[in-house]
């Protein structure tokens, strides 16, 4: 416990840059990967398009070039001081957010479209019938295959150690500049990605219980 306790501040700010790389990626990630998700199934072909170009183009990219991207093109695009951190937070949202966007496609696919005709019919718009009638249903199949997403992302956050914001993945490096054993910190920094895995495969659980008795 020695590595950790006498690097108290050290390991702080790593796991407080983690958990805000994956808490702020996963909000941007769910809003946006929802809308895009909606785009993809859209009557308007315009809409599933663009759904479509995004999802193609920003999925098949590696996560180290859309980071690079944001690291060192868009604050040439942008005036001011570059925030790095929140920049990464970004790459990881909209990288993570076609996964999500095809997990929602997933879901919507399971809900028998003779619902969605029965909400039109009746005169429900598009916007309406998905948010009332296909995605509260679709969301109790895309709860195990999100949370792959999720945990996913969690282990992404490391990508963003290349580019000098502070997290688990970088902490090796500094733990290696103060003389520490590098395999034990490894060890230490692996300890702690296991137990948010964990903690995400309880909440997963959670919520399956809860949209089963739901039903």
């Amino acid at each position: 416990m020695n590595i950790i306790t006498d690097y108290p501040d050290l390991w702080r700010d790593a796991l407080v840059g983690t958990l805000v790389l994956f808490f702020g990626g996963a909000v941007i990630a769910l809003i946006l990967g929802v809308i895009v998700g909606a785009m993809r199934v859209s009557p308007i072909p315009v809409a599933r398009a663009v759904g479509t170009v995004y999802v193609n183009w920003i999925r098949n990219t590696p996560l180290t070039l859309v980071m690079f991207f944001f690291a060192f093109c868009v604050p040439l695009l942008l005036p001011g001081r570059a925030n790095f951190l929140v920049l990464a937070v970004w790459a990881l949202g909209i990288y993570t957010a076609t996964y999500v966007a095809e997990t929602i496609r997933s879901g919507i696919n399971t809900v028998p479209v003779g619902q969605a005709e029965a909400a039109r019919a009746i005169g429900l718009t598009f916007g309406q019938v998905m948010s009332l009638i296909v995605l509260p249903q679709a969301a109790r199949s895309v709860i195990p295959p999100m949370m792959s997403v999720f945990i996913a992302l969690l282990k992404n956050t490391t990508v963003a150690a290349g580019f000098s914001v502070v997290n688990l993945g970088n902490i090796r490096a500094e733990m290696s500049e103060n003389g520490e054993n590098q395999l034990l910190t490894i060890v230490w920094v692996m300890v702690f990605f296991v137990v948010m895995v964990l903690l995400l495969a309880w909440l997963q659980r959670v919520l399956e219980n809860r949209w089963r008795v739901a039903r």
